[in-house]
């Protein structure tokens, strides 16, 4: 591997683009896939497969209501008339719609990485008449968001399906403001119970660990939902 020559030449040596490369390549480290997986492991976790825009239907599904409790979400994150949300992952804006009422004076930035479930997602904002839903088409390495414009970043069932998550993340911390919260929901990782593939579950302590690298501090857990939870970080030092 090339981290490996570089321990043995000296990074000091190497060109900037390299070095970052260099970097980028002791983050993460790649074995053979398992099932569901990409193969690529941070922080001793397996990266899961992404669910494409052909699952689409699985995001509206009817029995989502009762099975996640969407609303219960919502009450927890004690949204302010005039935050603007990143909603990372958005899929087909099934949190950005049920945020939007609550943001009258805000506004929701619906981010993903495909094209077509922004499509959706602005098909959908017509047909709703709801003007304060915007799409941003994200990389694998960036959301492309403008530093410090971002009250919260809500990532529901997508943080553990990142590429990138480092690059990804170090990005967002830089699009929060001073006060900006960051929360993820995730399936329980620590029950193995919930009818998840283990991939797509992350414990409590795996999160706190990957968003301590990236300068989020944990705020608190909540434990409103079913099968989720619901951890809070900010910045550290904030």
């Amino acid at each position: 591997m090339l981290c490996a020559t570089v321990l043995l030449a000296g990074c000091q040596s190497l060109p900037a683009s390299t070095a970052a490369l260099t970097n980028a390549d002791a983050v993460y480290q790649q074995r053979s896939p398992s099932h569901d997986g990409i193969g690529k492991v941070y922080m001793g976790r397996e990266i899961a497969e992404v669910m494409g825009h052909l699952g689409a239907g699985w995001l509206e599904r009817p029995s989502r209501e009762r099975e996640e409790q969407p609303q219960t979400l919502i009450k927890a994150l004690d949204l302010k008339p005039t935050d603007v949300v990143a909603d990372i992952g958005a899929g087909t804006g099934y949190f950005s719609f049920r945020m939007s009422p609550l943001l009258p004076q805000g506004r929701v930035l619906a981010v993903d990485v495909q094209p077509e479930m922004l499509e959706i997602v602005n098909a959908l904002k017509q047909e709703k008449h709801i003007t304060n839903v915007e799409t941003v088409l994200g990389s694998v390495t960036n959301p492309n968001l403008k530093d410090a414009s971002i009250d919260l970043t809500l990532m529901v069932d997508a943080y553990h399906e990142f590429d990138h998550p480092r690059e990804m993340m170090q990005a967002i911390v830089q699009a929060l403001k001073p006060n900006g919260r960051v929360v993820l929901v995730e399936y329980r990782g620590e029950n193995p119970l919930i009818p998840i593939k283990a991939l797509h579950k992350m414990t409590q302590r795996q999160v706190r660990k990957e968003m301590s690298a990236v300068g989020l501090t944990w705020l608190e857990t909540k434990e409103t939902l079913p099968q989720q939870h619901i951890l809070v970080f900010g910045k550290q030092g904030v």
